[in-house]
């Protein structure tokens, strides 16, 4: 039997419930390479956990481009909608452990700093909607992460007291936003690089290598 210490689990898009950052990755390449610009080495950094609109704003003001924040949008999501429809795969162990909270009758929600659309997307293409009885995003409350924001609203969206939601997040901004909203936060593995992922774990309340882990540390019976 579980012990149902938590109402709610949140989770992180990218990074956490799905393998996509890579995509950024490409995507930054390919923009500021149409434009003659190398991508700093700094970038990862300068925008963690930044809003989709931050991040445009950040792009418009720091390479001066002549593009409205809008229409940097625009063409970031139509770069990113085929790789988010047919080639993002999900997390190891995603499917199992959303099962499981089902079962439970754990709510889920998303809270993320990617675009409505992009969301959408993804999480049709992977057929796991159904999951989610609140999905949030950045540009929805104003402040991307550390700001508590966010995942103060997707408890508020689920009718459960932060103190009984629990954060999957790969980044430390993310932790950060969900502990600032006094959650329970867990990092998990992903592309960080060592000095991030050693970041993740200073500041969350537990780490996880994938979702099996977390079924484990929550008292799930699986079989991986």
């Amino acid at each position: 039997m579980v012990n149902k210490q938590f109402d709610a689990v949140i989770f992180d898009l990218d990074g956490t419930l799905v393998d996509s950052m890579w995509v950024w990755e490409e995507i930054d390449r390919v923009f500021l390479g149409k434009r003659n610009i190398p991508v700093p080495t700094d970038m990862d950094k300068a925008l963690e956990g930044k809003s989709f609109t931050e991040t445009a704003q950040y792009f418009k003001e720091r390479f001066q481009l002549e593009m409205s924040v809008e229409e940097i949008k625009v063409e970031w999501n139509e770069m990113a909608w085929d790789f988010y429809t047919t080639k993002v795969p999900l997390k190891k162990g995603v499917k199992v452990f959303l099962d499981a909270l089902k079962a439970q009758n754990i709510k889920m929600g998303i809270a993320t700093s990617n675009s409505v659309q992009l969301v959408a997307a993804v999480l049709k293409a992977l057929d796991i909607t159904e999951y989610f009885q609140q999905i949030r995003t950045s540009c929805e409350v104003g402040r991307g992460k550390p700001f508590p924001d966010i995942y103060l609203k997707v408890a508020e969206d689920l009718e459960v007291g932060p103190n009984k939601c629990l954060v999957f997040e790969d980044i430390p901004n993310g932790v950060q936003a969900g502990k600032n909203a006094g959650m329970t936060a867990w990092g998990i593995r992903d592309r960080q690089t060592e000095v991030l992922w050693e970041e993740v774990k200073e500041v969350s309340d537990d780490q996880v290598e994938d979702y099996f882990e977390a079924m484990k540390k929550l008292g799930f019976a699986i079989e991986e």
